[in-house]
């Protein structure tokens, strides 16, 4: 992932993170920027990989359930025959109006 600023600078992204992988991270979590735990001095005691295995061994709702795939079966489509096809016959809607008769006004 490869950035430009506005001010025309390059920024890679995947090399700055490699550079710091093993930097400690600010606050109190005690781990690397990668997710290993630190212990005294520096040191790496449980890498990131060693800590999501554990996790998913230890809560059965965090595995994805497995589902077997569905086999979506082809329907065959079928077009009958011109002569079978029926015709909608157009009806024109009838509409309401209502007549006024004039000459039954009184002025």
């Amino acid at each position: 992932m490869v950035y430009r600023t506005m001010q025309g600078r390059v920024i890679d992204l995947e090399k700055l993170m490699r550079q710091n992988e093993l930097t400690p991270a600010i606050g109190n979590m005690k781990v690397n920027a990668r997710g290993d735990e630190i212990g005294s001095g520096g040191k790496i005691t449980k890498r990131r990989e060693e800590i999501v295995a554990e996790y998913y061994e230890t809560n059965p709702n965090a595995k994805p359930k497995r589902t077997s795939p569905v086999v979506e079966q082809k329907q065959e489509q079928v077009i009958p025959p011109k002569s079978e096809i029926v015709k909608k016959e157009y009806k024109p809607k009838k509409l309401f109006i209502e007549e006024t008769n004039e000459s039954t006004r009184e002025d």
